[in-house]
């Protein structure tokens, strides 16, 4: 069985990372996208994902594919676009590691996704099933990510839901608010950043946000702390998890690599999300905070994710 399979975008980060000869700035070429991340962060630390999205059949689109696949993620449920490209995400990097993105996206393909695209069957057999919010930002991907979570659910697979909010991405915060809101309601596992709790939530606090998500049916709620950890939060209560100590070089994908490291931990337990104790989690979000801290010391998302080794190096 599957442990995790995510949905959503795959795409070109280009990284800003030094200048050319003539004072130009070069950027790299890195492979992300927030649920692929998600993917190759579980398959690196010996978990088994698979990933559900579109790509351009285009230079990109195959060098996207190849890397999950040498990564160990199942990509039977990967398409190629003859008639989209493969969406590319500009990175400017900060001093502090932060970025800031500018989104080559109004054709891409993985805006693409198709409710009849959604291998169905496939959602059967798996422990969970991530997505994010970058996918419900336009038609048709929107209906056939909310298909995907709804049919999992009604399959009583555990729904992992991250909205990772990009405002570029979006019409206006109204828009962002009422949709990434309206797919909580399938989500077991929630996962924010403390920057996203009032959007979500309406609440600033984040032990008041993460109770406000449990009140509404999530049975796990998380909300990323950066420099500070991380919270989480059950019916029992919560528990807030110190992070490691790190020079960043470059957030991109700590969350994904957080998270994914995290929703392992809960697959691997054999365990229902209600039936995990605050200890058990406790212990689970400290080692997803040393999976963060490993990915923002290196560039890109996709080639900084840990594997077991180096994670268990920054634990010791």
């Amino acid at each position: 069985m599957t442990d995790i399979i995510t949905l959503g975008e795959l795409l070109i980060d280009f990284t800003a990372c030094s200048k050319s000869s003539q004072g130009q700035r070069l950027f790299e070429q890195n492979p992300g996208g927030a649920p692929a991340n998600v993917a190759v962060a579980v398959a690196r630390l010996g978990g088994k994902s698979s990933f559900i999205g579109k790509v351009g059949n285009d230079m990109h689109g195959k060098f996207l594919a190849e890397t999950l696949e040498k990564n160990g993620v199942d990509c039977e449920a990967l398409l190629f676009d003859d008639n989209h490209f493969t969406t590319l995400a500009f990175v400017d990097i900060k001093e502090n590691g932060e970025r800031e993105f500018s989104f080559a996206r109004k054709h891409g393909a993985d805006k693409m996704l198709l409710v009849e695209d959604i291998p169905s069957g496939k959602l059967k057999d798996c422990r969970i099933f991530h997505f994010g919010s970058v996918s419900l930002t336009d038609e048709p991907s929107r209906s056939a990510t909310l298909f995907a979570a709804e049919k999992a659910k009604s399959e009583g697979v555990c729904v992992s839901y991250d909205p990772n909010y990009r405002a570029s991405l979006w019409k206006n915060e109204s828009e962002a608010k009422t949709t990434m809101r309206s797919a909580l309601k399938f989500a077991d596992l929630v996962k924010l950043s403390d920057e996203e709790t009032n959007l979500l939530t309406g609440e600033s606090d984040f032990r008041n946000a993460a109770e406000m998500l449990i009140r509404n049916g999530a049975q796990i709620a998380v909300i990323t702390l950066g420099e500070d950890g991380a919270f989480v939060c059950t019916k029992d209560g919560g528990i807030k998890t110190d992070a490691f100590n790190a020079d960043a070089v470059d957030c991109t994908g700590a969350g994904d690599s957080f998270w994914g490291a995290f929703l392992l931990k809960i697959a691997q337990s054999g365990k229902k999300p209600e039936n995990l104790t605050l200890e058990e989690l406790g212990n689970f979000a400290t080692f997803a905070n040393a999976a963060a801290c490993f990915c923002v010391q290196h560039r890109g998302a996709i080639p900084s994710l840990p594997t077991v080794g180096d994670i268990e190096k920054i634990l010791a």
